[in-house]
């Protein structure tokens, strides 16, 4: 069920990016902002300490990281630039994840550690489902 919800959002994804496709302008524009963006949620960032000043900045390399994607594929939409985009998502889930780890300890931060790669795992069996079966 859950795979199938899946491909129905990439398959959306990427009707959504054919009708709206960008100009070259508008993507430009878009990039300038994501960036911009990006460079004030990692100086947000510095008013944390510790742990949750390398949890912000995972968490805001990841946003940057999931929008370029997405941009790209309303830009220029394919198959492989909607991938592109579920593989930025799962990669920013699992850095943040990783990253929120390191604020326990002992059996805690073991268990911690293995869920946050078992859930990469997951999502990156769930890709290659999806590549197999849109052949």
């Amino acid at each position: 069920m859950k795979r199938h919800i899946l491909m129905l959002a990439v398959a959306s994804c990427f009707a959504a990016g054919q009708a709206f496709a960008l100009t070259a302008d508008e993507y430009k524009i878009a990039k300038e902002k994501i960036e911009a963006d990006y460079k004030v949620d990692k100086t947000a960032c510095d008013t944390l300490k510790d742990n949750a000043k390398d949890v912000c900045k995972k968490e805001a390399e990841g946003k940057e990281k999931v929008a370029k994607a997405e941009l790209e594929q309303q830009y220029k939409p394919s198959d492989a630039h909607a991938r592109k985009v579920q593989e930025e998502k799962v990669e920013a889930a699992y850095q943040v994840a990783k990253e929120k780890c390191d604020d326990m300890k002992g059996d805690a931060k073991d268990a911690c550690q293995k869920q946050a790669k078992a859930d990469e795992s997951k999502g990156k069996a769930d890709l290659k489902a999806m590549k197999t079966s849109s052949k």
